[in-house]
């Protein structure tokens, strides 16, 4: 039998919830949403009553647009909050070129117009630009109501501790003016070593960005340390992506977060949480092992385990 609706708890300074609400084995599994929440909209304002914020991935995929941001808002109390997925070409990730908007596809050089993925660089500079006003553009709904937690900037393996890529960071921070965002990275090489991580960790203080602390599988090359860090006085975030180094390896999304975290694996971030909300304003805590029910049974485990702690959090009830 699915789980009833809680009392939403008041907001506090840690936030725990999921990288997603609408997973297509969450809903099969049966075992969260209640019998006769078959609708979006039903999903939402269940999900909300549950947990304090979600990050929204599909925008990810394509650009958001105002009209659906301004029913997240409708559909949710007060004191919800969504982080934001940056679209992919925003973050140089290659990018459905069907996921372009139409008005701009004479955009894409001529070199790159049979392409099915889409680089920045294979488009004009100023389709570019355009893109990044629309996604901000996109997100005013969240931001108004003030239900716009962060955007997340998560950058691909191949973005390395290059010149370049540490000149990239504070033009995208520009990009999105007047919006919080964080970063993740998925390269060992920014953390690795502690020459690297002081260098890494003083250019985001020196940005006010806030690095995405992550719990991940070890031993790859976009394997990044489980540390604890607060890179900015107003907001940190945990990201939870399971621990199993063969599933990693998988191509499908499904397959490469499937893992349910045991309570002691999830205890041993209590501290280093608790941590971060003495540096930081606020700590966003997000479940991303989004395969059937694992993210939000693990989701309730850690909110259950910070209260008990003691630690400052908005438990889901």
């Amino acid at each position: 039998m699915a789980n009833q609706p809680d009392t939403a708890q008041p907001v506090e300074a840690i936030r725990v919830g999921t990288c997603g609400w609408t997973d297509p084995t969450l809903i099969k599994a049966g075992t969260f949403y209640p019998a006769g929440t078959s609708t979006a909209e039903e999903r939402l304002r269940f999900y909300a009553s549950q947990f304090p914020i979600v990050e929204v991935d599909a925008t990810y995929y394509a650009l958001p647009r105002q009209e659906q941001a301004g029913l997240w808002v409708e559909r949710t109390p007060p004191d919800f909050v969504f982080n934001v997925k940056a679209y992919s070409l925003l973050t140089q990730h290659p990018t459905m070129a069907k996921t372009i908007p139409a008005d701009l596809r004479d955009s894409i050089l001529p070199e790159h117009q049979d392409k099915q993925r889409l680089y920045p660089n294979h488009l004009a500079p100023e389709a570019v630009e355009e893109i990044w006003r629309r996604f901000a553009e996109a997100l005013l709904p969240l931001d108004s109501a003030g239900k716009l937690g962060a955007v997340l900037l998560q950058f691909p393996e191949w973005f390395v501790p290059s010149r370049a890529n540490r000149e990239y960071l504070p033009l995208a921070k520009e990009k999105l003016a007047g919006y919080r965002t964080c970063v993740e990275f998925r390269n060992r090489a920014w953390l690795a070593t502690d020459h690297d991580r002081e260098r890494t960790l003083g250019l985001l203080r020196d940005l006010d960005l806030p690095l995405v602390c992550v719990d991940m599988p070890q031993g790859f090359r976009s394997s990044v340390p489980p540390i604890a860090e607060a890179t900015s006085p107003a907001l940190s975030v945990v990201r939870f992506h399971g621990r199993d180094p063969e599933a990693w390896q998988k191509k499908t999304v499904t397959e490469r977060f499937r893992y349910l975290y045991r309570e002691d694996e999830l205890a041993e971030w209590v501290p280093k949480i608790d941590h971060l909300s003495e540096s930081a304003r606020e700590v966003h805590v997000l479940m991303n092992n989004c395969y059937r029910d694992q993210a939000v049974t693990n989701a309730r485990q850690l909110a259950d385990l910070l209260s008990s702690a003691d630690a400052s959090v908005s438990p889901d009830g």
